[in-house]
């Protein structure tokens, strides 16, 4: 056992195993238990946040909801990505790991807390204070990898170095107000965003295709039950309704079929393959910031589009069909972009496009929830009938 090998000699007294890279061809790599229950404590910030934004739209403050949502979404999904990547690359499951981990969890619950301070009073100091305690927990896993990363002992002090500037510039943000806090979010955002691009050009770490993939899926599976629920609400609303009984009903039909259709076209195409080098690994984990923010204020929309009809909504029918069939094509794209365009042909390059630009206008005609629901029905129907057709280009260069 080497002398450097900090965690190797704690291993026999601490009953630690050395954080060594994990091989990205392991077979058989599934999603462990921890990584589930991880996922369990963000079903409840998802849900807090879709419930604020369905308030936010159906009281009429729609820009300002959507303007909340995207902030507190992001340091919801940031906190869970990272911990997802670094899980791929560096799983050891002793317990220094898990005990680490579930200190995370407990920091998205506290992160779950301050959602509706931040939505009804502007208030972020909770929410910050439990998002750098999370992000203060990455920054030992990071710093524990480092000891036995070999090759990878750089971007995992890169990793630990840039996030733990980025804390302290959080906690700088909490005494701003107004513009300045507006444009520091901003910038804190970007920072954010920029350690993993800056981290990874020094050595990219051994990231599991199948395993990562599987781990975004799971997470999609959660948001799109979010749907299900509101699904489900409408159906308790059609139960307790006279005047209302028919449109709730075709309300609670809508989410089951795009829901449905959502998960179907989200799963049509092999993940695995959109992640081959750093760029495609990078767009592959951002732009799913968009399907899962769109996919947990669908559900939301469905809300509003229930409370419409019960006459408790500020907000017209039209205006209140867009809060449905905007999150739909968001997540049509996104998924388009990252996951279907590069294995898909010519014809389903053209068709998924155009079926998200239809659900984006179906407000504008008089029936728009028979409409999405068709149309996205026709969307699955022809993914049936097409099959995915490989990688359509030459992998990129690693180096990008």
């Amino acid at each position: 056992m080497s002398s450097t090998d900090l965690d190797g000699q704690q291993g026999s007294r601490w009953r630690l195993t050395p954080m060594r890279p994990r091989d990205p061809n392991e077979p058989a790599r599934v999603a462990s238990s921890l990584e589930l229950f991880f996922d369990l404590v963000f079903v409840v910030a998802v849900s807090i946040a879709a419930v604020q934004l369905h308030h936010a739209m159906t009281e009429g403050h729609i820009l300002d909801g959507l303007l909340h949502y995207a902030m507190v979404f992001f340091a919801i999904w940031w906190a869970w990505m990272n911990f997802t990547w670094f899980a791929t690359s560096f799983d050891t499951d002793d317990w220094l790991y898990r005990v680490v981990t579930i200190v995370q969890m407990g920091g998205v619950l506290v992160l779950a807390a301050g959602v509706e301070p931040a939505f009804v009073d502007d208030d972020f100091r909770l929410m910050i204070a439990a998002y750098v305690v999370m992000r203060i927990a990455m920054v030992t896993q990071w710093l524990r990898a480092s000891r036995s990363g070999g090759d990878h002992r750089r971007t995992a002090q890169t990793y630990a170095v840039g996030i733990t500037i980025v804390q302290v510039l959080w906690i700088a943000y909490i005494p701003l107000s107004g513009t300045t806090a507006g444009i520091a979010i901003v910038f804190l955002i970007a920072a954010e965003l920029a350690v993993p691009v800056i981290a990874e050009r020094g050595g990219t770490t051994p990231w599991h295709p199948h395993h990562i993939t599987e781990r975004y899926s799971l997470f999609t599976l959660i948001l799109l039950g979010e749907s299900l629920l509101a699904s489900a609400n409408a159906v308790l609303e059609a139960v307790h309704a006279h005047e209302d009984l028919a449109p709730l009903i075709a309300i609670a039909v809508l989410a089951l079929v795009v829901t449905a259709a959502l998960w179907w076209i989200y799963f049509w195409p092999p993940h695995h393959h959109a992640i081959g080098t750093l760029r495609e690994s990078l767009r592959y984990g951002y732009v799913h910031y968009f399907v899962f923010a769109a996919a947990g204020a669908f559900s939301a929309g469905i809300e509003v589009e229930i409370d419409v009809l019960t006459g408790h909504s500020e907000l017209s029918e039209t205006t209140a069909s867009f809060t449905v069939t905007v999150p739909i094509a968001v997540f049509l794209l996104g998924v388009w972009w990252i996951a279907i365009r590069p294995c898909a042909d010519r014809l389903v390059n053209t068709v998924l496009p155009v079926a998200a630009l239809l659900v984006l206008l179906d407000p504008l005609i008089p029936i728009p929830i028979t409409l999405t629901a068709l149309v996205m029905a026709a969307v699955v129907a022809f993914l049936v009938w097409r099959s995915p057709a490989g990688r359509a280009s030459l992998p990129e260069s690693a180096a990008d």
